[in-house]
């Protein structure tokens, strides 16, 4: 079941992902099913899982060849400029969904939910939520007297990519938080060296103290929050 599940899964993500230029996507989105690369793109599906699985299994590979194509119609069909990001994860969750279906089907196989939402996973779990969302929140809360008065003071050029201060603190944190379940409290050294680098040109180009210092207490503060979520993770894990 292993075997075969990791022999379709690769045949998707060279079909979809390594063989698929870009142009390819373009002309799909622009022409839908008149576009003669949706067929080209079904094809080196085709060519992937017949050779994965050495010309075995037909009757699995036409099932997925047709239901890929159906699911590809369907999403071109639909999608625009406001959609696609979703139409695009939709797309995935539906290729991936056929192709559990068949291994559940060919190799039946149970899961087990109980074990899923045991104990160690729900506690890693809420423990992720809270360094990611929560941690966020706090510190935004935190940080609420400072906003107004950096921002009225702020005269750097150029603007920020929307929300890309919230996903760096998040991204940022995780890699913290990782970084302590594997004891590699070095690497989290690197991290804050890293980002002072990156941060380092633009609050010495901007020349405003007030906007230094308020990137410098949340830097801390992230940090600080990652670190001691990790060192608490870890605590509870051994007592659970």
């Amino acid at each position: 079941m292993t075997l075969l599940a990791l022999k379709l899964i690769l045949a998707h993500f060279l079909g979809d992902f390594v063989f698929q230029p870009v142009h390819w996507v373009d002309d799909k989105l622009e022409k839908k099913w008149k576009s003669k690369y949706l067929y080209w793109h079904i094809g080196v599906h085709l060519l992937a899982l017949l050779l994965l699985l050495q010309f075995q299994h037909l009757g699995i590979i036409a099932i997925i060849i047709i239901s890929h194509y159906l699911i590809d119609l369907g999403k071109l069909a639909f999608t625009n400029e406001k959609n696609y990001r979703w139409l695009f994860a939709l797309d995935q969750v539906l290729h991936i969904g056929v192709l559990i279906a068949i291994i559940q089907w060919v190799s039946p196989f149970e899961f087990d939910f109980q074990s899923i939402l045991g104990e160690a996973n729900l506690l890693l779990f809420t423990f992720l939520v809270f360094v990611t969302y929560v941690s966020g929140i706090i510190m935004r809360m935190l940080l609420a007297p400072y906003v107004a008065e950096v921002l009225k003071d702020d005269t750097e050029e150029g603007g920020s990519l929307k929300n890309a201060g919230k996903y760096i603190g998040m991204l940022e944190r995780l890699f913290v938080f990782g970084f302590i379940l594997l004891n590699q409290w070095a690497a989290i050294g690197l991290l804050i060296a890293a980002k002072s680098v990156f941060r380092f040109g633009d609050l010495n180009k901007g020349k405003n103290r007030k906007l230094t210092e308020y990137v410098l207490i949340g830097t801390l503060l992230s940090f600080g929050l990652a670190i001691l979520t990790g060192m608490l993770y870890n605590h509870l894990t051994e007592i659970v």
